[in-house]
Parts: structure tokens; C-alpha cells; sequence
């Protein structure tokens, strides 16, 4: 009997499945998923992610048995999973998402291509979001993206399954070895805890979300939390953006509050795509600079000391070490706080963005290749289109935490520290730190770690150092290149092409200033790209 594979990978859905419609229009489906153990190996990879998968499957698994079928799960690489059960049962079809991945996933699947044509099988991808494959120009982005978001959704018709001896389900779904970090505290994967998190957003958590989201005290609930679930395809994004309009039409017209929120969301949705979209242009940009002029400006100068500070919430900034312990403990953290760490980390730490960018892949739970590895260049400075953005952690737990209740929730120690010394505890007076039973120092059994910088000064040179190379000849001519390939050429809802973004602590005057040279890539806000 012939039938149709349809491989999910980073789409754990049976709603608006472009692939799995397509199948099934044309005879009897295998629904497949592959566990890749050289996939889980990759360093951008963690045991939140195998366990948000897992959790993924299950209730794609169930969704499949409620129409008679089920789901196939084989352990392997994906070529010879592929051969083994075309030559146990031939199929004329694989059938997939096209998936913007790691460098690991694109090489698979030019293997799986080069396998397809070889075994005479075709081998037919779909758009899994406004991301175009093999774009000419940036110029013609926009509208196929407002065309992917606007058609209709791929209606599922009635099932029919192939199902081969041996039948695999979920059983050997076994975290491979070596896969560390599992937050207690992560969201749960699985299609209703996205319905549930979207609709808990639209019906009423949109209310905060101008304003909140800058916080980390505010910005659990007034961001959509939505982003984990679109990583992995658990909602698609045309549902997302479909879904917000019409709830955005619904509202009256003195929900102000709420259409602002709605309005800003949908803004967001577009950068979600228009930030994969460099990836899916240039699938070097995860491990080499977007702007090849900035080649060598850190690689050799890496500090491991100052990498094991960071990760082990031991910078001795009380902001930046109870941003590193939340997102440990919960696999997220909101934008700013997110740019705060990449900035610390390029900036007065001085650390390359690419070990850096491997362990928070592995601390992020809606981690998205895309949107990751162009946000830790672009907050790193070695895009060449970007402004400078750094961001200083005394002032953002000020501007953020004026209360300090963020840094003392998660770092409980910090509670016994008075109000005047919170955000810089390094200046507590001997007799201070008596009173309070903490000790400030550089050794392991200080409570409290000092700076492992002078901030100001660190920074100063890491900026001095940055803008020197950038005014290099050879640095301001090869921009043009990148603006024409990468840069945004949007117009519409909450974007402002040449306002200077709010994330750095450039004084407002500068600000003003430097809002008439700023790349036309700027973002719209603050909150852009990780979680929206």
C-alpha cells in the first residue's frame, strides 16, 4: 500500500498543518517523529527542551488516537531511520515543515534531500511560519508575510493510517545521556497549556502588557508567555496572529488599554519571523560574526573566570546574578533582562557571544535559533547595522526593582541587606555588613561576590574598543551589504523605522540625537525578539 510520511520536528500540532493536510489528501499517513541522539548532543541543546518535547508528544500522540491513528517515534539518525522503514514498508512521500534550526538540523536535512532523491522519494516542505526559503530580496518580505498570516488555515480532513510492525509510540522516548538543566518551574509542553496561555493573554493579560513588560516583577504575566509553545510548534503562528486580529476586532472601542496591548503583540509577531528570516538567509550567522569586519574583536581575548561568574550568578551585580537564578529555576526571562545578561556578558565582562549564546540556549526554554543567535549579535555589536546597546545593571535594577523585591526573591540572601546599599552591596561598610551577618568579598564563602569588574571602566573600554573597530574603512563599507540583505523594510502597526530604541542607557539627549543615524533594523520597542 502506498502512503505519505509526515516527519513533525519543530511542529507538534495537528491545527493548521500544511504537511499533515497535504498527506492526507492523498491517501493513507505515517506520523512520524525521530529522536535524534546527535541532534540532543549539540551544545545549544538541554533536558528542558527533551522533556517540553516529550510532554509535546504526548498530547499529539492522544489527539492522533482520537481520530484512530497514532504517533511513530524511532531512535536514530534521520537518514537511517528514513531508509530503514522505506525498506521495511516503501513510502512515495516524506512530508514536513521547513524548519529553521541549528546547524546541525540544516545538515541533516540536506542528507535527508540528498537520501530522497537517491530512494526516488519525494520530499515536499511547507512554511512553517512567515519565513521564506531562498529569498532574493528583503524588498518582497513584508507582503509574503501578511500573505502567509492571512490565508486560511490548513483544515484538517479525515484520517487514514499506515501503521508498520514494529509499532513505536512514545515508549522510547528516553532523554539521551549528558542532557543537563530541567527547571521545576518551566512551563509545560503540550497544544491546551498553549490555548490556555494564549487566550489567558488575549482575554485579559493584554491589559498590562504596554508597560509591563520592561519589569521583571511585571513581566510574567504581562508578556504572552506564548513563546515556548511557538518554538515547537505546539500553536502555529498564523493561529496566533489570526486569533489576536480577531480578538482585537471584538473589543469595544473604549478598550483602549487593551487595544494597545493587542496592537503591540501583533508588531512583535512580525519580528518573531523577520529575525528568523536571517538565519534561514544565513545559516553562518550562528557561529561566525554577521559583520565579518568584527572577526577577532573578542575570540582571543575570552576570560574564563569571567564566564564561570556569569553562569554561576557570581557577578557580584545583584540585578544581573538574580536574573541568572531565575531564569535557571525557571527557563525564562523577559527581554530586558535577557539583553541585560548578553550586554554584561559582551561588554564589561568582554566574552564572545558564541560560548555565551550556548549556555543560554540551554537555560531558555522557548529557545528559537533564530530569533537567538541574531539577538546575541545584535546585542553584542557585531551585526555593523545595529546601535550600540549596553545596558547598566545598577541602573536597570533601579529604574526596574526600585524596591528591590526581584533581586530579593531570588536571591534570598539579599534580604538582609538594607535599602541604601541593595544594588551595590560592594559598598557596605565593614561594620554594615557585620550587623547584617554578610560578608562581601572575593572568595567562595563570601555571601556576597564582589564586582569581578569595575563596571565603569570596563565598560568604557569594551565601548572604546568596539567603536574604534567599527570606525575602520573597511567596517563602514561592507555595512551596505548587510542592511540589503538583513535590515527591515517595514511599515506598519507599532513600528517606527528611525526611533532609537529604549534598550540602552544613552541619556534622552543622545537618544535624540542618535535617532537620526539609527539603522533601519531598529526594533519597534524594547521588548523584541525572545519572548514577546
Amino acid at each position: 500500500m502506498s502512503y505519505r510520511v509526515v516527519w513533525f520536528k519543530r511542529d507538534l500540532r495537528l491545527q493548521d498543518h500544511a504537511p499533515l493536510v497535504h498527506a492526507a489528501n492523498q491517501g493513507p499517513v505515517l506520523c512520524l517523529y525521530i529522536v535524534e541522539p546527535d541532534l540532543w548532543a549539540q551544545p545549544d541543546m538541554a533536558l528542558q527542551h527533551f522533556e517540553f518535547v516529550r510532554e509535546s508528544l504526548t498530547e499529539l500522540h492522544q489527539a492522533l488516537q482520537a481520530r484512530g491513528g497514532s504517533l511513530q517515534v524511532r531512535v536514530g539518525p534521520a537518514v537511517q531511520v528514513l531508509a530503514a522503514l522505506h525498506a521495511q514498508a516503501p513510502f512515495a512521500e516524506l512530508v514536513a515543515h521547513e524548519e529553521t534550526g541549528n546547524a546541525f538540523t540544516y545538515e541533516r536535512d540536506l542528507q535527508v534531500g540528498a537520501w530522497c532523491r537517491s530512494a526516488g522519494v519525494g520530499w515536499t516542505e511547507f512554511a512553517q511560519f512567515g519565513v521564506v526559503r531562498r529569498l532574493k530580496s528583503r524588498n518582497t518580505w513584508q507582503a509574503r508575510w501578511e500573505a502567509h498570516m492571512a490565508a486560511p488555515q490548513a483544515v484538517l480532513p479525515d484520517l487514514r493510517f499506515f501503521t508498520p510492525p514494529p509499532n513505536q509510540g512514545l515508549e522510547v522516548m528516553i532523554a539521551p545521556t549528558g542532557l543537563q538543566h530541567n527547571p521545576a518551574e518551566r512551563q509545560r509542553g503540550g497544544r491546551s497549556h498553549a490555548l490556555e496561555t494564549l487566550h489567558s493573554f488575549l482575554d485579559a493579560r493584554a491589559l498590562a502588557y504596554r508597560g509591563g513588560i520592561s519589569s521583571p516583577l511585571t513581566s510574567p504575566t504581562a508578556c504572552s508567555r506564548i513563546s515556548t509553545y511557538l518554538a515547537y510548534g505546539c500553536i502555529s503562528l498564523r493561529e496566533v496572529v489570526q486569533s489576536t486580529r480577531a480578538a482585537l476586532d471584538a473589543l469595544p472601542p473604549q478598550a483602549n488599554r487593551h487595544k494597545a496591548g493587542l496592537i503591540g503583540f501583533i508588531s512583535r509577531l512580525y519580528w518573531h519571523c523577520h529575525f528568523i528570516q536571517k538565519l534561514e538567509s544565513e545559516p553562518e550567522i550562528e557561529w561566525r560574526n554577521m559583520h565579518r569586519g568584527y572577526d577577532g574583536l573578542r575570540e582571543d581575548g575570552w576570560n574564563d573566570a569571567h564566564f564561570a561568574a556569569l553562569t554561576a550568578a557570581r557577578t557580584g551585580w545583584p540585578m544581573v546574578d538574580a536574573c541568572v537564578v531565575m531564569l535557571y529555576q525557571t527557563g525564562w526571562l523577559n527581554f530586558r533582562m535577557r539583553a541585560m545578561l548578553v550586554s554584561v556578558a559582551a561588554y564589561p565582562l568582554w566574552l564572545d557571544w558564541r560560548p555565551v549564546g550556548h549556555w543560554l540556549a540551554t537555560q531558555f526554554l522557548d529557545y528559537e535559533p533564530g530569533i537567538h543567535w541574531s539577538q546575541l549579535q545584535m546585542q553584542s555589536g557585531t551585526t555593523g547595522i545595529n546601535t550600540t546597546r549596553v545596558y547598566n545593571p545598577i541602573k536597570q535594577a533601579q529604574d526596574h526593582d526600585p524596591k528591590g523585591i526581584f533581586v530579593r526573591r531570588w536571591l534570598p540572601h539579599m534580604r538582609r541587606v538594607p535599602d541604601t546599599w541593595l544594588f551595590e552591596p560592594w559598598l557596605m561598610p565593614p561594620e554594615v555588613q557585620r550587623h547584617c551577618g554578610l560578608t562581601v568579598g572575593s572568595g567562595p564563602e563570601d555571601a556576597i561576590p564582589l564586582p569581578v569588574v569595575d563596571l565603569a571602566e570596563a565598560t568604557r573600554q569594551s565601548k572604546a574598543a568596539l567603536h574604534a573597530r567599527r570606525a575602520e574603512p573597511g567596517v563602514k563599507a561592507g555595512k551596505k551589504a548587510i542592511v540589503d540583505k538583513h535590515a527591515s523594510r517595514k511599515h506598519g502597526i507599532g513600528h517606527q523605522r528611525d526611533v532609537f530604541t529604549r534598550d540602552s542607557d544613552t541619556p534622552k539627549t543622545s537618544r535624540r540625537k542618535a535617532a537620526k543615524t539609527t539603522s533601519p533594523d531598529t526594533p519597534p520597542s524594547q521588548q523584541l525578539g525572545f519572548d514577546f
